[in-house]
C-alpha cells in the first residue's frame, strides 16, 4: 500500500543504479521497454476534479493517473504516479526516483513551481530528465503564477492544455529518452 498522500499507479521495482553525474553528457538510450517514467503532482492536485472546476476541468487525479498510464502502455513504457503535497516530501521522492533508477519525469509542482529553489535543486542534483507541466495556462492567470524555478534545466514545459498535456509531455519526453 502506498504511503498516504502517493497515489502510485504502478509498483516500481528499484534497479541497481546511483545518482546520476550532471556533468556527464553521455546520453542514456536504454531499450524501449527498459524506460520508466514517473508522473509527480504537487500540491492540491489531489483536489482535481473538484477544485476550481472552471479552470481545472473535472477530471480527478485517480482518472488522470489511468490515463497517463494508459498512454504508457501504448507506448511501451511503465509509468509510475505521485502526488504529495508537502514541499520537503516532493524533493525526497525526486531522490528517491534517480535512486530507484526512473528514466524521466513529467512533473506539475503546482504552486511550488513558483517558489521552491529546494525542488529546482533536486531535479538539477539528480539531473533527471523532465517535463513540466500546468493544466492552466499560468500566463492568463495571476502575474506571480509567470514566473517557474523548474523552466529553465526542464526539457519542455506544456502549459494551458488541460490534463491531456500530460499525455503529449510522456510522448515528448520517451522520444527524446529513445532518440
Amino acid at each position: 500500500m502506498p504511503p498516504p498522500g502517493d497515489l502510485t499507479c504502478r509498483n516500481l521495482t528499484p534497479r541497481a543504479t546511483t545518482l546520476r553525474d550532471p556533468a556527464d553528457p553521455t546520453p542514456r538510450n536504454p531499450m524501449p521497454q527498459d524506460l520508466t517514467i514517473a508522473v509527480v503532482n504537487g500540491p492540491n492536485l489531489n483536489l482535481l476534479g473538484t477544485r476550481e472546476p472552471h479552470i481545472y476541468g473535472a477530471t480527478t487525479l485517480q482518472d488522470l493517473h489511468n490515463d497517463v498510464t494508459e498512454a504508457g502502455q501504448e507506448l511501451g513504457v511503465d509509468v509510475v504516479c505521485h502526488q504529495h503535497n508537502g514541499e520537503g516530501e516532493l524533493v525526497s521522492l525526486i531522490h528517491d526516483l534517480a535512486r530507484t533508477g526512473v528514466d524521466g519525469v513529467i512533473i506539475n509542482a503546482g504552486a511550488y513551481t513558483h517558489t521552491s529553489v529546494a525542488l529546482r535543486d533536486a531535479l538539477a542534483a539528480t539531473a533527471l530528465p523532465f517535463v513540466e507541466v500546468h493544466i492552466s495556462n499560468v500566463y492568463r492567470r495571476e502575474p506571480f503564477r509567470h514566473h517557474s524555478y523548474l523552466s529553465d534545466i526542464a526539457r519542455g514545459v506544456i502549459v494551458g492544455l488541460g490534463t491531456r498535456g500530460y499525455e503529449l509531455a510522456l510522448i515528448a519526453l520517451v522520444e527524446q529518452l529513445r532518440a
